[in-house]
């Protein structure tokens, strides 16, 4: 695997113990946006943006993924919940959330798993202090598992910049 440089992102060196979730990675991505949100806030926002058109994307996913011979189980539905609902401890999931939490650190990190027989991926957020709240790091890795992984990846990534994007956008607003 090619070394990467993250010289863009200089504060996440700070955290050495997540630096194995980004080994052999076959993709990283790295977006950034500012908040006045707590961790457990942000992260919440994050995962509940759902409108209609992502909506509507999980419904081609699902058309697309049984061409490769996948699964999907349904339309996910937004959830509601509080930032007091995410999971913090490793290992520890919850229903409203397709993926496991694998690293969180109040107030300075969240980082959840979900794994496919086509690929692995991992979300991940990052709270940079500042000074009038947090430069929030999202990062998306992703492990490929088979050769459905490349095909079906490089085919969403996209949208999964379009989505990822979004997200942050509605998790960073002013409640």
């Amino acid at each position: 695997m090619a070394t990467r440089s993250y010289t863009k992102y200089a504060y996440l060196p700070h955290f050495q113990d997540l630096s194995p979730l980004f080994d052999d990675a076959d993709h990283i991505d790295i977006k950034t946006v500012e908040s006045t949100h707590d961790l457990r806030t942000f992260v919440t926002r994050l995962l509940s943006y759902q409108p209609g058109w992502v909506t509507a994307l999980y419904g081609v996913r699902w058309a697309f993924v049984r061409m490769l011979g996948m699964s999907q189980q349904g339309v996910p539905k937004p959830p509601q919940v509080q930032p007091e609902d995410l999971p913090m401890s490793s290992d520890e999931s919850a229903e409203w959330l397709i993926f496991k939490v694998t690293k969180a650190k109040e107030e300075a990190y969240w980082f959840a798993s979900a794994a496919e027989s086509h690929l692995s991926a991992t979300l991940g957020v990052i709270a940079e202090p500042i000074n009038n709240g947090y430069r929030y790091h999202v990062v998306t890795l992703v492990h490929y598992r088979s050769w459905a992984g490349p095909v079906y990846f490089n085919t969403i990534r996209p949208f999964h910049h379009l989505v990822v994007g979004s997200m942050m956008k509605h998790a960073s607003k002013p409640a």
